[in-house]
């Protein structure tokens, strides 16, 4: 079940942060999203010889879907593209973590026409961990 923090929708994963992450990029492919970049934060923690848990940032939209709500909501700029975080705890537990839409929709007042424009974002993480 997704736990709510501050803005922030965690969703448990039954499956390792590569496979979790994998399964997430296919499903972004497939639903003709454009992934932008992949951040390996704890890949590039290893290269500074530092110790991190496995953490990577998928960053990912539409610039069909994402324009519209920048050029209503000027300041959405700072949280798009969008992006889910896929990590795993100190307890060893994989998480998928993301913006919530209403969060973002209330920080940057967002148009509720326009609102639909990133609701999918909890769609695609809750299939990604199935």
């Amino acid at each position: 079940m997704p736990v709510n923090d501050h803005g922030l929708t965690h969703v448990p994963c039954p499956h390792s942060v590569a496979e979790t992450l994998s399964k997430l990029q296919t499903l972004l492919q497939l639903r003709g999203l454009k992934i932008f970049a992949i951040v390996d934060h704890s890949g590039e923690a290893e290269k500074a010889g530092l110790r991190m848990n496995p953490t990577q940032l998928v960053i990912f939209g539409s610039p069909k879907s994402g324009t519209p709500l920048m050029v209503a909501a000027p300041t959405l700029a700072i949280d798009l593209p969008l992006k889910v975080l896929v990590w795993q705890d100190d307890a060893g537990k994989v998480w998928a973590s993301y913006n919530s839409p209403d969060y973002l929709r209330e920080r940057h007042s967002i148009p509720a026409d326009l609102a639909a424009n990133i609701a999918g974002v909890g769609a695609v993480v809750q299939k990604a961990v199935e």
